[in-house]
């Protein structure tokens, strides 16, 4: 099929157009390559991809320009849009608002229109496990009702879901949102817990751990991710027909909608996960005890049973084996200066 990717020299985006190249599929890539981190990450995953995959053409356009995207959707006439781009990050709302509302709501509909006026088979779109903000009860279900976000990232996120529903009930454009939880692996986001906690622990800096190290995420690694995607890009979502009106689903609809979260199912305290890093890394963390900050979510889970059902698949890598994959490839794409790699007793010994 002809796929377009936006945000394809994005971590998760140049993950997916790898996949896609070697499924066999023409891809078209978009992205800004803006600085919101280092553009050279981005410029870096694109060649990792043409190394392993080949080339393939991607367009540096912003997701504000409504008319270059038009243009693009005129000339690659894709028949699946997996859009990936945005402004990310919870704590970057609290400094730049504008950003999300250009990026997020803007920039969505504007993908929106141009799969309107150019109709495609699927839609498929990154939503967040954000949405689901101040909901006490976990695991978080798409059942669940999500009216209470935390954050104006979490709020762009959830407006997308709604948009993509009105455009979906409107014109019939079938569309799938997912969420995801806490994504990792090689080739992430600089601004992500993974890079940050094993820079400070690499170079022997503080490492700051909000909420005093008691948050507990959902971690997924980055290929649980991808083959979710791959699984759902054939599998358009249809109208729930015998929707049940007294008690109806919140994550399907008359309209060809569908909601699916992507999460590993398996929280993990913050302090383990760090414990874990250290040992990958084999040094121990200088670690600084903050509250919590703003817009943070206490605890993350997910209930990713809809999407087994979907597609036979459920996110199975489990954290010490990926954080192994993960550490791997930083320790190679940001190489340490010599330093002593301490056992597990010194480990031990430091972390008392």
């Amino acid at each position: 099929m002809n796929v377009l990717v936006t945000g394809a020299a994005g971590f998760i985006g140049a993950h997916c157009v790898l996949r896609l190249l070697r499924d066999g599929h023409d891809v078209c890539g978009l992205d800004n390559f803006n600085d919101y981190y280092d553009p050279q990450l981005k410029h870096d995953r694109v060649a990792w991809v043409k190394a392993l995959a080949g080339e393939f053409p991607l367009a540096r356009i912003d997701l504000t320009d409504a008319a270059s995207i038009d243009e693009l959707f005129q000339s690659h006439r894709p028949d699946v849009v997996i859009h990936l781009a945005a402004q990310a990050g919870v704590r970057y709302s609290l400094q730049n608002p504008h950003a999300y509302v250009d990026s997020n709501l803007t920039g969505f509909l504007n993908i929106l229109e141009s799969c309107r006026r150019h109709p495609v088979k699927h839609l498929i779109y990154a939503s967040s496990s954000s949405v689901y903000g101040a909901n006490a009860r976990t695991p978080y279900s798409v059942q669940d009702g999500v009216d209470h976000p935390l954050s104006l990232y979490a709020a762009t996120k959830k407006a997308n879901e709604l948009m993509a529903h009105s455009y979906s009930h409107l014109f019939g454009i079938p569309c799938t949102g997912l969420r995801f939880f806490t994504v990792y692996g090689p080739w992430g986001r600089p601004d992500m817990s993974p890079i940050q906690f094993a820079k400070a622990i690499a170079e022997e800096q503080v490492l700051q751990l909000f909420n005093h190290g008691e948050h507990e995420r959902d971690f997924t690694y980055i290929d649980d991710i991808i083959e979710s995607i791959a699984r759902l890009l054939e599998r358009a979502p249809y109208p729930t027909v015998h929707r049940d009106r007294e008690q109806p689903d919140p994550a399907s609809s008359l309209a060809p909608w569908r909601i699916y979260n992507i999460g590993g199912q398996h929280p993990v305290a913050l302090r383990s996960y760090v414990a874990l890093l250290e040992k990958h890394l084999g040094r121990a963390a200088r670690i600084e005890l903050l509250p919590l900050q703003p817009g943070d979510v206490l605890n993350t889970c997910a209930d990713a049973s809809d999407l087994a059902r979907a597609t036979g698949f459920q996110p199975c890598v489990e954290l010490e084996d990926g954080l192994g994959r993960f550490v791997d490839w930083f320790l190679d794409y940001y190489p340490q200066q010599p330093a002593h790699v301490l056992g597990a007793a010194e480990l031990q010994r430091r972390r008392l």
